[in-house]
């Protein structure tokens, strides 16, 4: 039997009563959580889903996530993860470029969506939930055999350049990325609890977090959004052993706690992902909280996770790690070839984790995946110990008079500054360099900090060329969902 689902029934099936998710004071058992997730099964079979049919999903971190997540793939669906701040326009898209039969969320801009696009919409009332309506169904034991290359979840790219593709994640591939995850880098037992503040419409959430937690029997501790206050009761609460994040969050989680001392004794371990942590980050977040941060890297198109800094092997600070286990990396030039030995060149991986392609777009899928490597578009080096360093993305570098410019290089020196908080670099045209280095920096609290005494600072630990001619100050730099900084609307806002 070949189903995603099938984790959540065996984990079940051995702990039965072991608490599944928690949420603020509030819980469900695995028990409860298969109940429930056979009747979304019986109710999708009810409306005439067949396996195949995609069923898109439109919810922040509730109890009815992982119910309906579950459910549809027992039911042989393709889930459609999508975030539930979306706009009517940015749910008509998803839906019609993913011919969805049937989609749930909570009302309001996604039920409008829907039904600009003619796709049947059920509402999934909040705190309440779905429990009231599931009540009608039966809980259906039987579970659709599907093969290991039939797809489990379309999970969309964040668009940084045109408009969204669908990326076709399979039952085998992110079967194998939360087994290698849970086994190899956090060591993931029944008696652990993850911390679920990465949306679980995003693959980091989704198969770190939610699959790597349903495989195991460990608890998932769920808060709906990303607030410090919320995560920091969560994680005294719910005793949280295990904590994953985006290097925003790190930030904001030791803004949050500058004044005051930390105590948190059953944490052991913290992972972070999504974009490049600055070293100085980790450092101030490993002393503070007295727990190991280890970094690695993953896109959306590889289920996610691609390398890690592994757990008993040594950790370089701003590494991305060596490949995960069943995982290939290597740099490429632009033609596909090796790059030479010391030299820049973009990640290349194959393995187990890739996707199946990009849905209906089989031009695309051509051009990411080639003789059975996927160009991930981020640029890196590659030390002696086989340890992989992020450079950029390659759409990101900046190329000022003929000289590279690698916007994270930029980033750390500038983090390095007592009263940075924040910091984007990106390129902005120039009628006789090509591309100017532009800063966009926030202020810490209270800091007065001007463009000179930033630019002095980069002068010290830059080369003349890579220091930003402007620096622009900012309240708060635009996120995505996950917390991931948007370049693209620094761009915009640019003019760039």
């Amino acid at each position: 039997m070949t189903n995603l689902a099938c984790n959540l029934q065996k984990t079940a099936a051995a702990h039965p009563d072991q608490t599944a998710l928690v949420l603020g004071e509030h819980s469900l058992t695995y028990g409860q959580v298969t109940d429930a997730a056979g009747r979304v099964a019986t109710m999708l079979q009810d409306k005439g889903i067949k396996p195949g049919d995609r069923v898109a999903l439109s919810l922040p971190n509730v109890f009815d996530f992982p119910v309906i997540f579950f459910g549809a793939l027992q039911a042989g669906a393709v889930v459609i993860p999508m975030n539930p701040l979306f706009r009517p326009r940015e749910v008509e898209y998803y839906l019609s470029d993913s011919g969805a039969s049937l989609m749930f969320g909570m009302g309001g801009d996604a039920a409008t969506g829907a039904e600009a696009v003619g796709v049947p919409f059920i509402e999934v009332p909040i705190p309440a939930g779905l429990s009231g309506t599931l009540a009608d169904y039966e809980p259906s034991t039987e579970f659709v055999d599907r093969d290991d290359q039939d797809t489990a979840v379309i999970l969309y790219t964040s668009g940084t350049t045109g408009r969204p593709k669908g990326a076709e994640l399979t039952h085998y591939s992110l079967n194998m990325n939360q087994e290698v995850v849970a086994r190899t880098l956090m060591d993931i037992k029944p008696d652990d609890v993850i911390m679920g503040c990465l949306p679980l419409f995003h693959v980091f959430g989704l198969t770190c977090g939610l699959s790597t937690a349903f495989a195991t029997g460990a608890t998932l501790a769920l808060v709906p959004r990303f607030e410090p206050g919320a995560v920091l009761e969560t994680l005294g609460k719910a005793g949280v052993t295990i904590f994953q994040g985006v290097p925003t969050m790190y930030q904001a989680l030791l803004a949050a706690t500058a004044d005051k001392d930390v105590n948190f004794p059953a944490l052991r371990v913290c992972a972070s992902g999504g974009s490049a942590m600055p070293v100085e980050v980790m450092k101030k977040f490993e002393q503070k909280f007295g727990c190991i941060v280890l970094e690695g890297y993953g896109l959306s198109e590889t289920s996610p996770v691609a390398s890690f800094n592994h757990p008993n092997a040594e950790r370089k600070a701003g590494s991305i790690g060596t490949p995960l286990e069943g995982v290939e990396m290597r740099l490429a030039q632009a033609d596909g070839s090796d790059s030479p030995a010391g030299e820049i060149g973009e990640i290349a991986i194959r393995g187990h984790l890739l996707m199946k392609g990009y849905w209906k777009r089989p031009d695309a899928t051509a051009e990411a995946i080639r003789d059975g490597w996927f160009f991930s578009g981020d640029l890196a080096r590659v030390d002696d110990d086989g340890y992989f360093f992020i450079v950029d993305r390659s759409k990101d570098m900046i190329i000022r008079g003929g000289y590279n410019v690698y916007p994270r290089e930029v980033e750390e020196v500038l983090y390095e500054h007592p009263e940075v908080a924040e910091a984007a670099v990106i390129g902005v045209p120039h009628e006789h360099y090509g591309e100017e280095v532009v800063a966009y920096v926030v202020r810490a609290p209270g800091s007065q900090l001007e463009q000179e005494a930033v630019q002095d600072f980069a002068k010290e630990r830059l080369a003349a060329y890579k220091y930003p001619r402007e620096v622009r100050f900012i309240d708060e730099l635009p996120k995505g969902a996950t917390g991931k900084i948007l370049k693209r609307e620094l761009r915009d806002v640019a003019g760039a």
